[in-house]
């Protein structure tokens, strides 16, 4: 069964990312509800090494990039270069990292304008425009970007129109005290393994990887899950809330300037089928959509200065949205 093929990805990237199961399958769900992601956590928290096993257990091209300020747009999307033979010569596009299956951004914030203009195409048209040309993307593409919520010299904030083209918001907590000890014994054997082998560890091999086309039928099958009339319309309140706060409670009045766009509720209905889908559910249910509503929603609300002094973070935002939007 195709369920089962995804199922055995979530748990062969168990095995490298410890303590953040919940991390692993956002990943996934992003993967097959074919968006993009927003990853973010503490420095260390394994967010580049959680895309990275994604990525080796997949039958998948993967390239990283790393931001920095002086990246041009050039750098990522590839450029044309000039071949001269025997007295003639033509232009050639060579391709940048960003064509590839898998793309992993790191620290995408210390992009410039440009370069995140860049991406942005390749993001929302999957496709990349280089003198004049377009060039389109493999059609199994995502973009895994990550940021650091600290250390913010030197950075470029996302704005929020970039902000709303990622599917979800994925934040990596630190793990437990008995995971963190996991941890320190998986780096300790992986390093054994490495010195003794001369190569690493993080997942499969060339021939256990799991094929691009579980995935491709695993969309199809999350395409047909049924959705119910009053549940599609339970989605399209939640966001419509975002929009109207001062409908529901003077608390979210204060705290909201700007809700979320249709997109929202778009993400919102993929994000809630996969995650049925992923469970096992003949049907999307209420606990489906507030499974995954926080990922796909807190970095789609622009909070006040009031809240922000108050100390108000989106989540807490979205658990009064949920509290208050009740099933039609």
């Amino acid at each position: 069964m195709v369920r089962d093929d995804v199922l055995a990805l979530i748990e062969r990237m168990g095995h490298s990312i410890v303590g953040q199961r919940r991390v692993v399958e956002r990943l996934v769900i992003g993967l097959l509800a074919n968006g993009n992601l927003l990853v973010e956590g503490l420095p260390g928290l394994a967010k580049t090494r959680a895309i990275k096993a994604l990525a080796t257990n997949l039958e998948a091209d993967f390239s990283r990039i790393q931001f920095t300020p002086d990246l041009l747009p050039s750098d990522i999307t590839g450029t044309e270069v000039y071949l001269q033979s025997q007295g003639s010569g033509e232009f050639k596009f060579e391709p940048g990292p960003l064509f590839a299956n898998i793309v992993l951004g790191d620290e995408i914030n210390r992009a410039p304008a440009k370069v995140q203009a860049a991406l942005l195409e390749a993001m929302e048209e999957r496709q990349v425009t280089v003198a004049g040309t377009t060039h389109t993307l493999p059609p199994l593409y995502m973009v895994m970007a990550t940021q650091n919520p600290v250390e913010q010299e030197g950075t470029y904030p996302l704005p929020e129109a970039q902000l709303d083209r990622f599917l979800m918001h994925v934040n990596i907590e630190y793990p437990t005290v008995e995971d963190e000890v996991k941890v320190i014994e998986l780096v300790r054997a992986e390093e054994s393994a490495a010195n003794a082998q001369a190569g690493g560890s993080l997942g499969a091999t060339e021939g256990d990887r799991i094929p691009q086309s579980v995935i491709f039928s695993a969309r199809e099958e999350i395409a047909a899950l049924p959705v119910s009339d009053a549940l599609a319309r339970y989605m399209a309140d939640l966001v419509y809330a975002t929009r109207e706060p001062q409908k529901y409670h003077e608390d979210l009045d204060r705290w909201i300037d700007v809700g979320a766009s249709p997109r929202g509720s778009l993400a919102l209905d993929k994000c809630s089928r996969t995650y049925a889908w992923l469970n096992g559910h003949d049907y999307v249910g209420p606990e489906d959509v507030r499974a995954i509503v926080h990922d796909v929603l807190r970095h789609r609300l622009m909070l006040s200065y009031e809240a922000q002094g108050e100390g108000i973070r989106p989540d807490e935002v979205i658990d009064k949205l949920v509290e208050l939007v009740a099933l039609p």
